[in-house]
């Protein structure tokens, strides 16, 4: 639908310029963005093709969607972007770049100037995380709750043509979405409905009855966890349910002390043994051995509810495994965690690491089809935020083999708000979002997460009580025969762009730094003087720093490289008084080629 939408508006068939895709999480619109820059790029009515996404994370995935083998030979397509940080010329000479809501609201008048130069196409995904500006919400949301909304009207604004995505057309406040055309509310009417026959507009919807309908999601298959809960109160007394699901207006403490104590421990065990056991099936149907690195096996995604219990969770998961593996197959993709990037990238393009355990930078775009189980332990129970994370598991894995064989398993406490969420999906996605009365937004779940206050209670004791459950051992398909197999990794089949310019600086480093030692060797230059003298002489010969380089750019700088010494070109920094201090302390003796530095 959208691609005949794009195709009409690339044809000047139609005025609509406003795309407004609801597709339900995991329905694949990570490619849209991909098909309408194919469409409109081509035709010349965008030339660019700015994606904003929530999430850092997101950026190298959005990357990967252009660049994929597949989808350029069936769009017949060779557009090419890049995720930017905050400096100029994001796009770098490719045909558009992606960014975060954070990255705009902090250099807005750098993205404003980038879409006052070049006709765009804006895609947004996941948009119900920008509150409206106007209509019933102006008097009641905070100037800094809508910091995000206010430096991306004017890029709206200036695009050619917009295409807005979303898993879900209600915010978790109830609030109007940003941008989205709604009828106004007549009288003492409380509903909020969207407009779908606003002018110049074009509606998409995609529920998941209809991509359950086509086999393009997985049916989901939830697996309730009852048991007890002991804690104690802000009053100091004890307090207890014998039953989660029965638990009552005692439901959130009760949630809260099972994320914390045994019964957690016990949801990991289920949720651990139940991914192991299908791994070894699918490792049976396939043929593979257990050392092979092979796709398609299934992967667990643990969602904690804050980072310090996820730590414990971590090293629950990892103590069956012995000590070469368990960083290894169980990963940690948390705020405080330095190489979290690196983890998911690993956990999605990787056979291994088969575990990632994550608060909330994982459970939101992540396209990773592999995940086939889900142990959710978080006490979120905000529809849009479970329907984002059940998402990460209903992907259809075009490694696993055939779609009934597939599994979407997610492993849940048994509380009364999840069994009211569970019963909401069987529905069709709402397009209805009701207006309440004001009150203390809440942060976006995928930040809130991380700073919640600490609760009035202690929690003591719980237990599953639902299952038996058996001890966890390591079993072969988790496992692999050498470390020293996986640590070697093995690359993905395309470079993104942001990718390869990490990579050509890297490697323009490590050249300039071999020039540097051989001239040291051969007491051309003295030692530890040269690095930064050199990499300003490749400033000079080629005109700007590396930083600053397109990609192409920094291919031809490798090349120069490869056929020319830095020492042969020291006379274009010879007056430079950076450089001054060296020359003069250096021996008359010790040359940089015919001249002193």
């Amino acid at each position: 639908m959208v691609n005949n939408i794009v195709g009409a508006i690339a044809r000047r068939e139609t005025d609509v310029r406003d795309i407004l895709a609801a597709v339900t999480p995991g329905g694949g619109k990570s490619l849209l963005p991909v098909i309408a820059a194919a469409r409109l790029i081509q035709a010349g009515v965008a030339e660019r093709v700015c994606w904003i996404v929530p999430r850092d994370s997101l950026r190298l995935q959005a990357e990967e969607a252009f660049v994929d083998p597949h989808w350029r030979t069936a769009l017949g397509h060779n557009l090419t972007v890049r995720a930017a940080e905050n400096a100029p010329d994001p796009c770098r000479g490719l045909q558009g770049y992606v960014t975060t809501y954070q990255a705009v609201a902090a250099a807005p008048e750098l993205h404003l100037a980038e879409f006052q130069r070049h006709k765009y196409l804006i895609a947004i995904d996941e948009l119900h995380h920008l509150p409206a500006l106007s209509d019933l919400d102006t008097l009641t949301v905070a100037a800094d709750e809508t910091a995000w909304s206010r430096t991306i009207v004017p890029l709206l604004e200036l695009s050619a043509v917009r295409l807005l995505m979303s898993g879900t057309l209600q915010r978790t406040d109830g609030k109007a979405i940003l941008w989205l055309p709604y009828r106004k509310p007549q009288g003492m009417r409380r509903v909020r409905e969207i407009d779908f026959t606003a002018d110049n507009w074009a509606i998409v919807g995609y529920s998941r009855r209809q991509a359950l309908a086509e086999r393009a999601v997985l049916p989901v298959t939830f697996g309730a966890l009852d048991g007890d809960a002991e804690w104690r109160d802000p009053l100091s007394q004890e307090r207890s349910v014998e039953s989660l699901s029965q638990s009552g207006e005692l439901a959130h403490d009760a949630l809260f002390t099972v994320l914390r104590t045994e019964f957690a421990d016990a949801m990991l065990r289920v949720a651990y043994n139940a991914c192991r056991d299908h791994r070894t099936a699918r490792r049976k149907a396939i043929g593979a051995r257990p050392g092979d690195e092979v796709r398609g096996l299934g992967k667990l995604l643990v969602v904690a509810p804050d980072q310090a219990t996820a730590w414990r969770y971590v090293e629950h998961l990892r103590k069956p495994f012995p000590d070469d593996l368990k960083q290894l197959m169980v990963r940690a993709a948390m705020s405080d965690v330095a190489d979290a990037q690196q983890a998911i990238a690993e956990f999605r393009m990787r056979p291994f690491p088969a575990i990632l355990v994550t608060v909330s930078m994982a459970y939101e775009g992540m396209d990773c089809p592999e995940i086939s189980h889900i142990a959710c332990l978080t006490h979120i129970r905000s529809r849009p935020w479970l329907e984002q994370m059940i998402a990460r598991a209903t992907r259809v894995d075009p490694h696993a083999g055939d779609y009934e064989g597939q599994s979407a398993l997610v492993y849940h406490p048994d509380d009364p708000m999840f069994r009211a969420f569970r019963h909401d999906i069987e529905t069709e996605q709402g397009t209805k979002a009701r207006i309440v009365r004001r009150r203390a937004q809440h942060s976006l779940p995928l930040e809130e997460i991380e700073h919640n206050r600490p609760p009035a209670i202690t929690p003591l004791h719980s237990n599953a009580t639902a299952l038996r459950f058996d001890v966890v051992a390591p079993g072969p398909d988790f496992g692999i025969t050498a470390a020293a197999n996986a640590s070697s990794g093995t690359l993905p089949l395309f470079d993104p762009p942001s990718v390869a310019e990490h990579r050509l600086r890297q490697r323009i480093g490590q050249m300039v730094a071999a020039q540097v030692i051989e001239d040291e060797d051969a007491h051309l230059i003295r030692r530890n003087s040269g690095y930064h003298a050199y990499n300003a002489i490749l400033k000079r010969v080629l005109g700007k720093s590396r930083a600053e380089m397109h990609l192409s750019e920094l291919e031809a700088a490798v090349g120069w490289l490869e056929r020319n010494r830095l020492s042969d070109h020291a006379g274009l920094i010879e007056n430079d008084p950076q450089y001054r201090w060296s020359a003069t302390r250096r021996p008359s003796s010790i040359r940089l080629g015919p001249h002193k530095l």
